[in-house]
């Protein structure tokens, strides 16, 4: 920093020392030098001025955008993973639901080859293996529906867990405030209850 402020001063005074040469000269010319010293345009000014900025943004170069790039950056990248998570859990639940309805088409087809059975078998037994084809087809069914909504009652909470966590990182960093288990717990909630699925 030192030796950055030593270059723009051995810089600086054969400018500054230039700069009072041309003003003098403009002054005494008439002229511009009469219409730019009308305005008030001063030329040992405006070069301070134009080094001043000059200085100040080179440190804030080094210094100050570089952090701040990288927390952009980083912010950028943390989003785009949670929203690739997000992806993959949705993809997931799709997954799960397809796997249901397979095995409810599978339990379907099961009941419907135990009612043939059934209609086929001897006339005396006929009624009461109907009833057990049936009973056992609605058992089927039944723990194939339950099955599925234990399946999709997960996902969801994984998918709504996901979510929150993203909601509070996400307003954690915008908000630039650490939150506390509270003000967490309170956001996870408020995110979960407006996921509906």
């Amino acid at each position: 920093m030192i030796a950055l402020l030593a270059e723009f001063n051995l810089a600086v005074v054969p400018l500054l020392a230039a700069a009072e040469v041309h003003g003098a000269a403009a002054e005494s010319s008439g002229g511009i030098g009469d219409a730019v010293a009308q305005f008030g345009f001063q030329w040992q000014s405006f070069l301070s001025q134009v080094i001043t900025f000059l200085v100040v943004y080179f440190v804030l170069n080094k210094y100050a955008f570089p952090p701040i790039m990288g927390m952009l950056e980083e912010r950028r990248r943390r989003i785009a993973d949670g929203e690739e998570n997000l992806k993959k859990i949705q993809q997931q639940l799709a997954q799960a639901d397809e796997r249901v309805a397979g095995m409810i088409d599978e339990a379907n087809k099961e009941a419907e080859r135990l009612i043939a059975d059934a209609r086929d078998s001897a006339s005396a037994q006929r009624e009461q293996r109907i009833q057990s084809a049936v009973n056992e087809a609605s058992n089927i069914i039944a723990k194939a529906h339950e099955a599925s909504k234990l399946e999709h009652e997960r996902l969801m909470g994984e998918l709504k867990r996901e979510f929150g966590r993203l909601v509070v990182d996400t307003t954690g960093k915008v908000t630039g405030k650490v939150l506390d288990e509270k003000d967490r717990k309170r956001i996870n909630e408020e995110a979960a209850g407006q996921i509906a699925l």
